[in-house]
């Protein structure tokens, strides 16, 4: 098998999956509980809250656990909304975003909220002049994703930071971080609201968290028992939370290191790819390694991914949301509709081999090459 799909999700490493078969066996109490396993698992939710929190440089209070990123979106900007709307009802976000993004924006706009997209330049950065003047004086929130999904394009969190708060300092800055973790640095600081999945950097499905500034308020969306979470209610997921810590520890180890030979796996892609004149190579200056898009013109992506998948080769159309969708992020970038309809997401890992890739590059010549002479 080889598996270049890791920006849809990962397999749970070993040392995760040990995590899990620990907690689950070893602390069986509710944390919510008073008597004394329930104050052994609460002690290990502290610990594990402790460590996510320390590797971020925020506080364990700002570590909200949600199911996942999707979970986390919601959570900030409809609680975002709901807290704010009586200072107005504008919300910014830009067209490289996450599908669930979107699916949250149509609903505050049911509701009665005005969703503004900020523009982006030729090679997928947000258009900070654009930005500037979009930002009003009922801007509530602001959404930008740090790497997007499918280019794999890296926003300067930072600077987009600096022009929301110059142009209204009220207005709260949300990113999901989902694809940037465990890829490359992220600096909580540079927004109030992040969010983020453990089955992105190796850690199971059905986890994740909303980091929230101790700055900013929210509305719950969820109400309940339960004295751990106020914003997410309920008996906290203990095997779950430590296993995700246990993700987050390690898909912060020797970033630097990995992304260099990732970078020299995707530049090897990239020559054997670029010879075929109907293989668009979709990369901007911003895209980092991880994430490698490219549209096939003259062969459907379906067509050739199922092909591919007899060889047990995986890769996706684009996001794993929105699969067999025409690429909103790639007509963002390119303003070509055909472009947009073939996209493949080639996504990498640090545990991907140069074996592997050699293997994929000569089936993927002999599968596209046969399909290609198909009349």
């Amino acid at each position: 098998m080889i598996y270049l799909d890791y920006s849809a999700t990962t397999p749970v490493s070993y040392e995760v999956q040990d995590t899990i078969s620990k907690v689950t066996k070893e602390f069986i109490g509710n944390a919510n509980s008073i008597h004394a396993l329930g104050k052994k698992s609460v002690d290990l939710l502290e610990s594990a809250t402790k460590q996510i929190a320390d590797i971020f440089g925020v506080n364990s209070s700002e570590i909200i656990y949600t199911s996942g990123a999707t979970e986390a979106n919601n959570m900030a900007l409809i609680g975002v909304s709901m807290a704010h709307h009586r200072k107005g009802k504008h919300i910014i976000v830009s067209k490289l975003e996450h599908p669930s993004i979107y699916a949250i924006c149509d609903y505050l706009k049911s509701i009665g909220f005005e969703i503004s997209y900020v523009e982006n330049d030729a090679e997928g950065l947000i258009d900070f002049e654009d930005l500037k003047n979009k930002i009003r004086e009922d801007t509530i929130l602001v959404s930008i994703c740090a790497v997007n999904s499918e280019l794999g394009i890296r926003q300067p969190l930072k600077m987009i930071r600096q022009i929301i708060k110059k142009e209204n300092i009220a207005t709260i800055f949300h990113s999901d971080i989902t694809q940037a973790i465990g890829k490359v640095s992220v600096n909580f600081h540079d927004v109030d609201l992040a969010s983020m999945s453990a089955h992105k950097i190796f850690g199971p499905k059905g986890i994740g968290f909303l980091y929230k500034s101790s700055m900013i308020k929210i509305t719950p969306l969820l109400y309940g028992s339960g004295k751990t979470n106020y914003l997410n209610p309920g008996t906290p997921p203990l095997p779950l939370i430590a296993a995700l810590s246990k993700s987050v520890r390690l898909a912060n180890n020797d970033l630097e290191k990995r992304e260099r030979f990732i970078s020299l796996l995707n530049e090897k892609i990239i020559n054997s790819l670029s010879k075929y004149p109907n293989i668009k190579i979709n990369k901007t200056k911003y895209s980092i390694p991880h994430i490698l898009n490219i549209s096939v013109l003259n062969v459907m992506p379906e067509t050739l991914i199922h092909a591919l998948d007899k060889h047990e080769i995986y890769l996706s159309t684009n996001t794993a949301c929105a699969s067999g969708e025409s690429s909103s992020s790639v007509m963002a970038v390119y303003n070509d509709t055909k472009r947009a309809k073939h996209t493949i997401r080639i996504s990498l890992s640090h545990v991907t081999t140069t074996e592997e890739i050699n293997k994929f590059l000569t089936i993927f010549k002999d599968e596209y090459e046969k399909l290609s002479s198909v009349k």
